[in-house]
C-alpha cells in the first residue's frame, strides 16, 4: 500500500522497529501490555508526523524517545493516582441502582435501538432533536417519531398501575 505519507516507507520502518521498541520499553515499564500500548502511541505519534520524522537519519531513535517519554508520563500520572487514593481513601462504593432505574434500563433495552438512542441522547444527554437529527443524518420527523413511539412503549413497560413505578407525565412529548 503506498500513499501520499509514504506508508510504504512507514510500514517497512514499523516492521523492523517495533519488535526492538516493545522490548525497550518492556525494561522500562515492566509490563509487556503496557509496552505494546507505549509502542503503538509512538508509531501513531510517527505516522502523523512521518513527511519529516522519515527524513531523520534515524526515525527508530525518534520513536524510541517518544516512546520512553511516553512511559515515564504513564508512570507520573500512575504515581499521582496513587498518591491520591493515599491522600483521599478509596472512593466510596456506589449505590446500587434502585428499583426504578432497573426497571427504566430493562424497558430500553426492549426498544429498537434508533428508539432507545433517541430518548437517551434527548431526555439524559440532553440533545435537541436537530442535534440528534444531524448527527444520525436523518430528518427531524424521524427523530421526533423515535422519541414518540419510545415513549409509548416504555409507558406501557413502566406504566403499571399495580406498581405505579413512573407516573406518565416522565414521558411527555417536547
Amino acid at each position: 500500500m503506498v500513499t501520499a505519507h509514504g506508508g510504504e516507507d512507514f510500514e517497512a520502518f514499523y516492521q523492523a522497529a517495533y519488535p526492538a521498541l516493545v522490548a525497550d520499553l518492556y525494561t522500562l515499564t515492566g509490563d509487556w501490555a503496557a509496552a505494546q500500548d507505549v509502542a503503538q502511541e509512538s508509531f501513531v505519534r510517527a505516522w502523523v508526523r512521518w513527511s519529516r520524522v522519515g527524513r531523520y537519519d534515524n526515525p527508530a531513535a525518534w520513536v524510541h524517545h517518544v516512546g520512553r517519554r511516553l512511559a515515564v508520563s504513564r508512570w507520573r500520572r500512575a504515581a499521582t493516582a496513587a498518591a491520591a487514593l493515599v491522600r483521599h481513601g478509596a472512593p466510596s462504593s456506589m449505590e446500587e441502582p434502585g428499583p426504578d432505574r432497573v426497571a427504566l434500563v430493562r424497558a430500553l433495552r426492549r426498544l429498537p435501538e434508533r428508539q432507545r438512542q433517541a430518548l437517551v441522547l434527548h431526555h439524559m444527554a440532553g440533545l435537541t432533536v436537530a442535534e440528534i437529527a444531524a448527527d444520525a443524518g436523518v430528518a427531524e420527523g424521524t427523530v421526533k417519531s423515535w422519541l414518540s413511539r419510545g415513549r409509548q412503549a416504555l409507558a406501557a413497560e413502566l406504566v403499571d398501575p399495580s406498581k405505579q413505578v413512573f407516573s406518565e407525565d416522565v414521558f411527555c412529548n417536547d
